[in-house]
């Protein structure tokens, strides 16, 4: 690599024609680069920067490739050589029915958490008009919220800045395909919404302690913000932190819904119960049978 961490061996243009000559030429590219599973790392980029399904570019090998399309793909590329998540090599991250900007300012939207946003989404009635999605990054569960289900307002907070524009930027995308208004809030947990009045907090706060970073893997521990993953006290002093706040902010029968670290479900479950201001405290599981989610309702 040179100075600038850019791979040496990568060209700064691939043979420009078919679909066919990109994915082979991509998959020469990080092959030299020693990537794992190169052809399916190649797949993976094309359809990614096309925006079509994995296996299009492998079907539709013939059709023209253009230069622009080209250009994306040496740059995504050369992120996944340097060790780069894809989402972040791509600038793009699959969640729910949407694609969302994201990059290293951001973490990665998991698929745990849209199970979690379809459990928020079976408890919503009528009667729930103001959520809050707290810690919103990417602007992932906020925004799958306001896309899917008509609410008076959801509410997303970030202490970093840096999430609450990409978070900003991906619901200008959206625009007015969402159901429902998007108000981002800059602050800590809470804090930006004192004054508020809400149906149901959710959250995806951060739980890896730091004892564990050292246990993560590399595309996750080198490259997604530690702000986003790391949290004091065993991995348990932003939830809670939550859990103390979010009784102030609830209407009675509010829902508070949080993912957890599935080794501390128990944990998270036994702090809320014996929270006096908490009843229906529920631990959920994810689409692996894993203890993932705590659920409860404001007294």
């Amino acid at each position: 690599m040179n100075k600038s961490g850019v791979p040496l061996y990568f060209p700064t243009t691939l043979p420009i024609g078919t679909i066919g000559d990109l994915l082979a030429g991509c998959t020469s590219m990080l092959e030299s680069e020693g990537v794992a599973e190169p052809a399916r790392e190649a797949r993976e980029i094309v359809a990614s920067i096309l925006d079509v399904p994995k296996f299009w570019a492998a079907a539709n090998s013939v059709a023209d490739a253009s230069p622009d399309v080209a250009r994306a793909v040496i740059r995504a590329a050369m992120q996944r050589a340097l060790g780069a998540p894809l989402p972040y090599a791509v600038g793009r991250a699959a969640f729910r029915h949407l694609t969302l900007q994201v990059d290293d300012r951001v973490l990665i939207p998991r698929v745990e958490t849209e199970v979690l946003v379809e459990r928020v989404l079976e408890r919503c009635t009528r009667a729930t008009r103001r959520v809050a999605d707290i810690g919103t990054g990417s602007g992932a569960i906020a925004l799958s919220l306001a896309f899917e289900h008509e609410f008076e307002r959801v509410f997303a907070t970030d202490v970093s800045l840096d999430a609450i524009h990409v978070a900003a930027t991906n619901a200008a995308t959206f625009g007015k395909s969402l159901k429902s208004p998007v108000e981002f809030r800059h602050g800590s947990l809470l804090a930006p919404l004192e004054s508020e009045k809400l149906h149901a907090i959710v959250c995806n706060p951060p739980y890896v302690s730091f004892a564990e970073l050292p246990d993560l893997p590399a595309d996750v521990r080198d490259w997604e913000p530690s702000l986003a993953l790391l949290s004091a006290q065993d991995g348990l002093s932003v939830t809670r932190e939550l859990v103390r706040q979010a009784p102030r902010l609830l209407t009675s029968r509010g829902l508070l819904a949080v993912e957890v670290d599935v080794r501390r479900a128990g944990t998270v479950a036994e702090m809320v119960s014996v929270d006096g201001r908490y009843c229906e405290v529920e631990v959920l599981f994810d689409l692996t049978g894993r203890e993932r989610f705590v659920f409860a309702r404001r007294v």
